[in-house]
């Protein structure tokens, strides 16, 4: 498979996974051709692999944790809500989807990786453990600590935001 082929088949899916990690598509844009580029440049390297895709993603996670660890880069994005016409059953489950997608992103970047790459793209905890370089016992671990935490805070009661008033 040609690296262009590649890109062509799996940009969509990376920009996905890369919107689930950073919470903002045009930051997640932006680290997906950040990732695809530096492949481009080892394509001959990474096609010769048994997975090429788990070493693009593994690419993208290390590239959005070295992101996050640089301070200039911690913004704080802020939800705009539209005002548009749907029935109350949509918008409950809008609601309900972004309350937990809220809970999601408060939580620490490995766990939020492990959540995502779980859930959300469907790995095993052995694929996720290739991606993030690190043991099956700690990609459970950092799982069962997220999902922990998750139904604590989901059963606490969520304080108003100053932009929600």
């Amino acid at each position: 498979m040609t690296f262009e082929e590649y890109a062509f088949a799996r940009t969509s899916a990376l920009v996905r996974l890369a919107r689930l990690l950073t919470g903002d598509e045009h930051r997640a844009e932006d680290l997906v051709q950040d990732v695809l580029t530096r492949a481009y440049a080892r394509w001959g390297r990474i096609s010769r692999t048994d997975q090429p895709d788990a070493y693009v993603r593994r690419m993208l996670v290390n590239a959005h944790h070295s992101w996050w660890r640089r301070r200039s880069s911690r913004e704080v994005t802020v939800a705009a809500v539209l005002d548009r016409a749907g029935d109350a059953d949509e918008a409950a489950g809008v609601a309900e989807r972004d309350a937990l997608w809220r809970l999601v992103s408060d939580l620490p970047a490995r766990q939020r990786t492990v959540i995502v790459l779980r859930y959300y793209e469907d790995l095993d905890d052995t694929a996720i453990a290739e991606i993030l370089a690190c043991s099956t016992g700690t990609v459970r671990t950092h799982a069962k600590r997220a999902l922990t935490t998750l139904r604590r805070r989901q059963e606490a009661p969520i304080p108003a935001r100053a932009g929600d008033l």
